[in-house]
């Protein structure tokens, strides 16, 4: 059984790059292969964290359909004085609660055990917020070796 850590965040400003996508066509890596050599343009990251964020529509997940689209994010958390280059934007994760789960290796099986499995039988619910992992120093890019945080907004149920 999943054992998350429930953390709580304030908001955090970030600054990337975003691309409409779906579950049937994934742009997760023309995303981060135009995102990550332009990381020298940001000396006032905070940290060397990057977060791969997904921005669902309102209600996505009671009626899930592999074709419908959403955001997809690849940030960097920044200080207010960081200057925007060309090409990317700035976006405010929202703080709040989340069920932080440790991902090892490439195995995408956990996704379908929090959503059907943990988060039913949890005393929580999903919050209408976006969904991030954070890639920090020992994510390795499709390497059995990788670790990544995965951190799903949740509420108590009501």
């Amino acid at each position: 059984m999943l054992s998350p850590e429930i953390r709580t965040i304030a908001a955090v400003k970030a600054m990337g790059m975003s691309v409409e996508m779906s579950m049937l066509n994934p742009q997760n890596t023309p995303l981060f292969q135009s995102f990550m050599p332009r990381l020298k343009e940001l000396p006032h990251a905070l940290g060397s964290e990057v977060y791969s964020l997904q921005e669902y529509p309102e209600g996505y997940f009671n009626r899930f359909d592999p074709q419908q689209t959403f955001k997809k994010w690849a940030l960097v958390a920044i200080t207010p004085s960081t200057h925007l280059p060309n090409g990317m934007e700035t976006y405010e994760i929202p703080g709040g609660q989340y069920a932080v789960f440790l991902q090892k290796g490439m195995d995408t099986v956990i996704f379908n055990e929090i959503y059907s499995q943990w988060l039913p039988q949890s005393p929580y619910e999903l919050d209408d917020r976006p969904h991030f992992e954070i890639l920090g120093p020992k994510y390795k890019h499709n390497s059995p070796d990788s670790e990544e945080e995965i951190w799903i907004p949740i509420v108590p149920k009501s």
